[in-house]
């Protein structure tokens, strides 16, 4: 009996040293931000001239929307302008008959505008309720028209000034109405720039949401980009693993898509909450084990690397 105790006691601890001695696998992934590119108006897509996995660089042109109801905004703070400077011009001129006619000629042309913006207001109107177009381009078109309305009246006061002769102050004012209506012209301006959208960081093309010829909202995603150049790993670390790993620390990381390990480094380790996984150790008396995030970005860069790669750390 004496030896077969001594040969139990033999293989118990030889099974104590041997058995269930597999190291912990943690397993993180590779990450990174992205963006969305989007306009601020309403539109149709025209062209896209990128596609899926295409690398953007910066003032990159990526697609080209279609506007035409800005477009007429953007012809009626023009016409309105061009009417406000020159009937300033007037304004600051001696009186005579050919100013009173030229400031004639500028009233008449904002009735000519006001007919084309109240006829463009009219159709969208009967597109509105006949549910082919949107509010948003039957309020454009009405916003349109109340400009041009607006101008006539501007222009047929600017015309009685002309023929009456205008005071100081009423000069100061045209001057002012001149440089609003410029300020307008501006506005519309930029957002006509919004029709071509361009490239603000680097990255790869991810995914194009519309097709060409497709109608987008204002501030509908047209495609997002990641951005591929800061990248990072992500792991929930539960804290009996952490072994006093702290920010600055380094560790090395398997990657199975290369079949290489890659140094990385600790840049952040955050409280997953009591949400998150954790493992209950109180029936033993002792304490419940919370779960962290750490993050950590790799200190040499790889050619090829890729968020969703998987991370495996023993």
């Amino acid at each position: 009996m004496t030896g077969f105790t001594l040969v139990v006691l033999i293989v118990g601890i030889i099974g104590y040293f041997t058995l269930d001695r597999t190291p912990e696998i943690i397993q993180g992934e590779m990450d990174a931000d992205e963006y969305r590119v989007s306009s601020k108006l309403p539109g149709r897509i025209v062209k896209i001239l990128v596609k899926e996995g295409d690398y953007v660089h910066v003032g990159d042109t990526l697609a080209i929307l279609e506007t035409p109801e800005v477009d007429a905004q953007q012809k009626v703070a023009e016409a309105t302008a061009g009417a406000s400077s020159a009937l300033s011009d007037l304004t600051s001129a001696p009186t005579r008959h050919e100013t009173v006619e030229s400031a004639y000629q500028v009233y008449q042309q904002a009735i000519a505008t006001a007919e084309i913006a109240q006829k463009t207001y009219a159709r969208t109107e009967k597109l509105f309720n006949e549910g082919v177009t949107t509010a948003q381009r039957r309020d454009e078109a009405k916003a349109s028209y109340d400009a041009a309305q607006a101008a006539v009246k501007m222009t047929k006061s600017q015309w009685e000034l002309a023929k009456n002769g205008a005071r100081e102050e009423e000069k100061r004012a045209a001057r002012k109405q001149a440089e609003a209506a410029k300020s307008a012209v501006n506005v519309v301006s930029s957002l006509i720039k919004e029709n071509v959208q361009i490239a603000t960081q680097e990255g790869i093309v991810t995914d194009i949401y519309p097709k060409v010829g497709e109608l987008v909202g204002m501030g509908s995603p047209i495609m997002t980009i990641e951005l591929i150049g800061d990248m990072w790993g992500t792991f929930n670390v539960r804290e009996d693993q952490l072994k006093g790993k702290k920010v600055g620390d380094t560790f090395k990381a398997f990657i199975p898509a290369f079949n290489k390990d890659v140094d990385m480094k600790i840049y952040n380790i955050k409280d997953e909450g009591t949400y998150a996984v954790w493992k209950a150790t109180k029936t033993t008396g002792q304490y419940d084990l919370k779960t962290f995030e750490v993050k950590a970005r790799p200190i040499q860069k790889i050619d090829g690397l890729r968020p969703g790669m998987s991370l495996i750390v023993k």
